[in-house]
């Protein structure tokens, strides 16, 4: 690999993913909304049914992120940005370090966002889930035509 390959990758290009990747996730919210709906009726408003919810599609998003790193390194928001995740030798990471990957990353934002603005002070432009998870986003190199 060339050294632009192995570069960390810059916030913007990180939110830009996410931005993507909001669009299906909120396909799949929805899906499973209609099926909280269903269930009870109307929609879900507090106590542990809405919980039990909230905690679906927490699961659902960890599904849909961790099976698409696991698959070919990439979510459907990084293929057009050129984004991939690797582990710190390159190759593809465990289940566990990507699942702790977002749970990480989701706590990040939960913090408004802290641990990838964090990515500004260090000094390998990590995040804090690209540090607890030994992983970290490159920025591949447009193909060469």
């Amino acid at each position: 690999m060339r050294d632009r390959e192995r570069s960390p990758t810059l916030i913007g290009w990180r939110l830009l993913a996410l931005l993507y990747d909001f669009f299906p996730l909120l396909a799949l919210w929805f899906l499973a909304a209609a099926v909280f709906t269903l269930v009870r009726g109307d929609a879900v408003r507090g106590g542990w049914l809405g919980l039990l919810e909230f905690a679906t599609f927490w699961l659902i998003a960890g599904l849909y992120a961790t099976l698409s790193w696991r698959r070919g390194g990439q979510t459907i928001g990084m293929r057009p940005w050129r984004l991939r995740i690797v582990d710190a030798g390159g190759g593809a990471p465990s289940p566990r370090a990507l699942w702790l990957r977002y749970a990480v990353g989701g706590l990040s934002l939960l913090a408004g966002g802290l641990g990838f603005w964090w990515a500004w002070l260090d000094r390998a432009g990590l995040t804090w889930h690209d540090r607890a998870s030994g992983t970290q986003m490159q920025r591949l190199a447009k193909p060469s035509k």
